[in-house]
């Protein structure tokens, strides 16, 4: 996920492997845990063959890691197998998605048992299933916010909120951040600020405020500073009234940017005195990821009028959600408004074992205890390491910034790919971010261990030597 088109992804990944100096150590690689599980047979197409029917049959805008990309046929728990049954860490989740595991069986047992007696019905009748996922989801929310929209992806969650936020305020400007990423419809587009995830279609309606980054902002982790943006924009940029502002307590695509602490409450306080209704996205911090607390703007101590989720919602099944107040939620009652497949049975019959897997396995906790001994590891390697600039994040949602000169900042770009190449064949999974493309984004499965940690940071350390 970098500033390039598809093919340039790939012709950059391609090209950079090829480049990669040849090998010379003769060191054993360091041995990936022990884990009781044996892969299913596989006798189904080969990566090249799913690669000619991808080339033919699916969007050209798709793109890939590696300049080999990998058939990935099975999954367990944290880790991952290919066609050939070799077993690799997964510390990207799909994107921030697998909270509880691969093929978690409770989930598959939940999903499996409701598919047998009612895969979907209408909302329109009566079932148990989404009324129950419902309570539970908003018992792990704070204050008022207690009633829930279910959606099929945060995108859709993202377009939801913002369409709720002008209907009940009247108002039409959103603000967001810059780097942020909220999806890829009409509003979402627009609320998102980065050139590389934006096509020229209208977007109208939305500011973009300077972004709170302490690592590469020009006010460092002054909060003051950066919020005086967000006053000016409604003051010069609108009428003085807005709909609503909307933010990630960690921008994910955006390279897993911490915003800076005291930012949040400043914004919201500037946002309500316009009118304006503050929107958390939790699409990819949500569901315990952060460690810390169960969501990522409890991280800064707010609470906003609107929260969206997704991906780890459903551990993998596509399903998203608004949570909102009652009186907010009113405003949908002007219209219909219907979603066909928020809230099928299946989808919330999963969402529910979700919510009690993270409760029972205590996935919380072992994110932030597991996911605080790998980012002091990990610090350690930027002792080590002068390429590693930053290391930033929290709970499992951790980013490694890449750069050839630590003064300047410069992105290490092409360095990256040699390092995701060689962490690959070493046997560890991981994703990469930001503007640049040049942070490694690691977003593992909630149920990494101490020992999966270890062996993460001695293969990110050899990757790192060899560049």
């Amino acid at each position: 996920m970098m500033q390039l088109g598809a093919r340039s992804l790939v012709r950059r990944f391609s090209r950079v492997a090829a480049a990669a100096p040849a090998e010379t150590a003769t060191a054993v690689p360091p041995r990936m845990p022990a884990f009781d599980h044996v892969p299913l047979p596989y006798d189904g197409p080969s990566a090249a063959d799913i690669a000619r029917k991808r080339a033919e049959y699916l969007s050209p805008s798709l793109f890939h890691f590696y300049s080999k990309p990998l058939n990935i046929v099975e999954g367990k728990m944290q880790y991952l197998y290919d066609e050939h049954g070799r077993r690799y860490l997964d510390a990207f989740a799909g994107i921030a998605t697998v909270c509880c595991g691969h093929c978690h069986p409770d989930v598959v047992d939940a999903i499996t048992a409701q598919a047998k007696r009612l895969q979907h019905s209408t909302v329109l009748y009566l079932n148990h299933a989404i009324a129950d996922f419902a309570e539970a989801l908003a018992s792990k929310l704070p204050g008022d916010l207690k009633v829930v929209f279910f959606t099929n992806s945060g995108t859709e969650a993202n377009e939801l909120a913002i369409l709720m936020a002008r209907l009940y305020t009247g108002s039409h400007d959103i603000i967001s951040l810059r780097n942020s990423y909220h999806g890829n419809a009409a509003g979402t587009m627009g609320a998102t600020a980065q050139k590389n995830w934006k096509f020229n279609v209208i977007q109208s309606g939305v500011h973009h405020a300077v972004n709170p980054d302490p690592y590469r902002g020009a006010f460092g982790s002054d909060a003051e500073k950066y919020v005086r943006d967000v006053r000016e924009i409604i003051e010069f940029g609108t009428t003085g009234q807005v709909a609503g502002f909307i933010s990630e307590a960690i921008q994910g695509v955006g390279g897993i940017v911490e915003v800076s602490p005291g930012y949040l409450p400043l914004a919201y306080e500037k946002v309500r005195k316009a009118g304006g209704l503050c929107i958390a996205d939790e699409v990819q911090a949500g569901f315990a990821r952060v460690g810390s607390h169960f969501w990522g703007f409890e991280t800064h101590g707010v609470v906003p009028d609107i929260v969206t989720m997704a991906k780890g919602i459903g551990n993998g099944i596509p399903l998203g959600a608004v949570v909102t107040t009652p009186e907010i939620a009113q405003v949908l009652t002007r219209r219909c408004y219907f979603n066909t497949f928020g809230g099928n049975p299946l989808c919330t019959a999963g969402g529910l074992a979700v919510l009690m897997v993270l409760e029972k396995e205590k996935l919380q906790e072992n994110a932030f205890v597991v996911g605080s001994y790998l980012k002091d590891r990990l610090r350690g390697l930027q002792e080590k390491h002068e390429i590693i600039g930053d290391v930033r994040g929290t709970g499992f949602m951790l980013g490694v910034e890449l750069v050839t000169d630590r003064q300047l900042k410069t992105p290490a770009k092409d360095e990256i790919c040699h390092a995701m190449e060689h962490m690959k064949d070493m046997g560890v999974l991981v994703g990469k971010g930001g503007f640049y493309g040049n942070v490694f984004r690691i977003t593992p499965p909630l149920c990494f261990t101490r020992e999966d940690a270890d062996f993460f940071v001695e293969v990110m350390d050899i990757a790192l030597s060899k560049l």
